[in-house]
């Protein structure tokens, strides 16, 4: 990636900040900030898959295990060594990585449908210990109690403005990372992966530890935001690494669109709010909510990110012609 091309992305990404780090100031809605902080996580947990999905051509199903994983690994670093929150956080990420690293160097070997089942099996193995060691995990019921919260850098995340604060910090630097690593040299290898495996091969390209290392660095971002997740609800549940979550990442890439870096980011967006706002319509919420993807999925067939910008490069050809 070009210097100058990352220095607008940077400074982009940047101007977003200032402008997210404002808006306490400018109102005092909780539903609003929690909104952001919910959106921070479930973006970067989305756009993590998509680095699988959208950039490797690996459709996982079993995405998830690496949220809740971080997630549990972050609460329980809190709850029983009483390590500050970025050494927790740091804890988070190796254990997501050691997980994407054990299940990535057997999976990415195979192909399609095998993949995505075989992480999904590895995901709901994860929920079963999950489920059964009641002793560390809380079982059924998660990690309750609430998890401890030592001021760090003068943040104090128990305070709501100052976990938004932290949440927008962690959610564009993350963003910036994955945008970085993805208009790399290493990105466009994944691509040419993608787009014909054997060819890359042919090329000397090593492409099992090319995926390996998507899977790895898929795996450390979803952790990410199930850090985030952890300090939104204070404690992990089973929910988080179970596969109905790795649905609504999938869901938010359909939404959003695979194609565009953004996509998943604004399907995550439009998921939350439909989301929200059908459960406080209707008490059928997961068949209104379903038709909603449908919709989506089958009216902007690639997302609706995708679909703007097909559009955008139409009106250009037109223009040109003309």
């Amino acid at each position: 990636m070009k210097a100058t091309s990352f220095g607008k992305e940077l400074a982009w990404g940047l101007a977003v900040l200032a402008a997210l780090l404002v808006i306490p100031y400018l109102t005092s809605s909780r539903i609003a900030l929690d909104f952001v902080i919910r959106l921070a996580a479930f973006g970067i947990f989305a756009t993590s898959l998509n680095i699988l999905v959208g950039y490797g051509g690996m459709v996982s199903f079993g995405h998830a295990m690496f949220f809740g994983g971080g997630a549990y690994a972050f609460a329980l670093t809190l709850q029983k060594t009483g390590l500050g929150i970025p050494a927790a956080m740091l804890v988070a990420i190796v254990f997501s990585a050691l997980i994407a690293l054990i299940v990535g160097a057997i999976c990415v070997r195979l192909k399609e449908i095998y993949f995505s089942f075989l992480t999904l099996a590895f995901q709901m193995l994860l929920h079963s210990i999950i489920l059964t060691w009641t002793s560390l995990t809380g079982g059924d019921q998660g990690l309750t109690g609430g998890i401890p919260r030592p001021p760090f850098l003068g943040l104090n995340l128990a305070n709501t403005t100052h976990l938004y604060w932290f949440a927008c910090v962690v959610g564009v630097a993350s963003f910036l990372m994955m945008r970085y690593i993805l208009q790399s040299p290493y990105g466009y290898t994944l691509r040419m992966v993608r787009d014909n495996a054997d060819r890359a091969q042919f090329l000397g390209i090593n492409v099992w530890r090319v995926k390996l290392y998507a899977f790895i660095l898929a795996g450390c971002f979803a952790g990410v935001g199930g850090v985030l997740m952890s300090l939104f609800v204070s404690g992990a549940f089973p929910d988080f690494s179970y596969w109905t979550m790795s649905g609504e990442a999938v869901f938010m890439i359909m939404m959003g669109g695979v194609n565009v870096f953004i996509g998943p980011l604004v399907g995550s967006a439009l998921l939350l709010m439909f989301n929200d706002v059908i459960t406080r319509t209707t008490e059928y919420h997961g068949l209104a909510l379903g038709i909603v993807v449908l919709v989506f999925a089958l009216g902007f067939k690639r997302g609706i990110t995708d679909f703007l910008g097909q559009g955008w490069q139409w009106l250009q050809r037109s223009g040109k012609s003309s």
